[in-house]
Parts: structure tokens; C-alpha cells; sequence
């Protein structure tokens, strides 16, 4: 295989996209060549963009997400995609969406603080179950009484949902103006969409937009943080500034 062409270094790239199952960074796509053999970053984006060239028209797109490159079925074919599996897609409560949505969009942020803007309790079971998806983590301790753990989204948050950062979260505002579900969708329950490609397909690999996910919630827009940065993953202690600054 010449490695100096492109095309052939995207043909390359395919594949392991491929197996792999799930997103590799550009540091990991180096990592697996020989060190003789090894193309600079700038070529390997290239050959990335000559896949994601090579894939219009297809079933599968090249999308980047926060832990790095995949390969997916495209979205218009989830329904269908879905099929392969007999179980039912996940369904999520409206307090766990809530729960979720807020810890988006004002991380890092305490149990306490949810609570205070949703109004009720937010039930163990809840946080347990975003902390098993591994989509939310304790980031730090708020520095009162109790030290009360705050709780921020995690790159499998990103790569779920088809981010790259907190950037990409929609605007509240933008929320108005999306239709709805699709008619007759249970509460909670989403569409996949994005759902990888994978070598072998063991189970299903839902994926869900976040613009559907808040769709319901734009009465919580007011006093919801959209001008932040991405957490540093460096520990607790930037974190609390962070949560000081805000």
C-alpha cells in the first residue's frame, strides 16, 4: 500500500474506522502506524476529507464527534437501521431530559441547584443512571457547607449526542422554533439517529439528538447559561474557579 497517496491512506483510514466500532482521534490514527511509515497530521486530514468525500451518496457518513473521527449510518436511516434489534429504543423520563439539560446547560452545577430551579426533588436513580451512560461526572466540591458535588457532561455526552464541544448545544432561544417529535412518540422516548457502524453489531448503538431531547423544555430557558467554555479535564480545583467565576 503506497501511504504518500492519499486516496490509498483514506482507504486505510475506512478500515480501521471501521472495526474500531467506535471514534478515533487523529493522535490515535498516528499512534497505529509504524514509525517509518507514519503520515503528519496535515495528510492525515486530508485523507480524512477525501472519506468523507467518498461517502456522499452512500448509507454512512464520516462525522467527527468530541473523542474523534466515526464512521454512521446516516440519520434517515435509523428507522430502518433500528429493525436489526428487537428491543425497544430507551425511553428516558421528562425529569431525567430535565436533569440532563441542566447540567448542560449550567455545569458545573450541585444536585442542590437543580433541584432549586426544577422545583421538586431529583431522585438518586437519576443521577445513577446518567453516571452509568457516562454521560455526566463529579467534576469538584462546591466550597460551602455539605461541600456539595457538582456535576458536569462528559465527552461520551459529545460523542452520544454528535458534539464536538458545548459549543455546538443549540441556543435556548433556538429551541422555540423546532417542530416537535415525531406524532405518537412516547414521552422520553427518541428517535436514534447517527447510530456507528461497527464491524460486528452486538447491540444497538442508539443515538439521539440533543435539539429533540430539550425540544420540551424552553420554559427553563430563563436563567440557563449558553456563554461557556468546555471544562478543563485537568481536576477538581479549575473547576471550582470555574464555578466561583460564574
Amino acid at each position: 500500500m503506497n501511504l504518500n497517496d492519499p486516496a490509498e491512506l483514506a482507504v486505510l483510514l475506512e478500515a480501521w474506522l471501521l472495526a474500531a466500532g467506535r471514534p478515533l482521534s487523529l493522535e490515535r490514527l498516528g499512534e497505529l502506524f509504524e514509525e517509518g511509515e507514519r503520515p503528519d497530521p496535515a495528510r492525515l486530514r486530508d485523507a480524512l476529507a477525501i472519506l468523507a468525500r467518498s461517502c456522499q451518496g452512500r448509507a454512512f457518513e464520516l462525522e467527527e464527534v468530541a473523542s474523534g473521527y466515526r464512521l454512521q449510518v446516516r440519520e434517515r436511516f435509523a428507522p430502518w437501521v433500528g429493525r436489526l434489534w428487537e428491543e425497544r429504543p430507551q425511553r428516558y423520563s421528562r425529569a431525567l431530559l430535565e436533569t440532563l439539560a441542566l447540567i448542560a446547560y449550567r455545569q458545573p452545577i450541585s444536585r442542590g441547584e437543580i433541584e432549586e430551579v426544577r422545583g421538586v426533588a431529583v431522585s438518586s436513580n437519576i443521577i445513577k443512571t446518567l453516571q452509568e451512560r457516562e454521560w455526566i461526572r463529579v467534576v469538584g466540591y462546591r466550597e460551602v457547607p455539605g461541600r456539595p458535588a457538582l456535576f458536569a457532561t462528559t465527552r461520551a455526552f459529545l460523542d452520544h449526542f454528535n458534539l464536538k464541544s458545548l459549543d455546538e448545544l443549540p441556543p435556548l432561544a433556538v429551541l422555540r422554533s423546532l417542530e416537535p417529535g415525531p406524532e405518537g412518540a412516547a414521552d422520553g422516548e427518541l428517535p436514534p439517529v447517527g447510530l456507528p457502524v461497527r464491524a460486528e453489531l452486538g447491540e444497538p448503538a442508539e443515538q439521539t439528538s440533543f435539539r429533540t431531547l430539550l425540544a420540551e423544555l424552553d420554559s427553563m430557558e430563563q436563567g440557563l447559561k449558553t456563554d461557556f467554555d468546555d471544562l478543563p479535564e485537568d481536576g477538581a480545583e479549575g473547576v471550582e474557579r470555574a464555578a466561583d467565576d460564574s
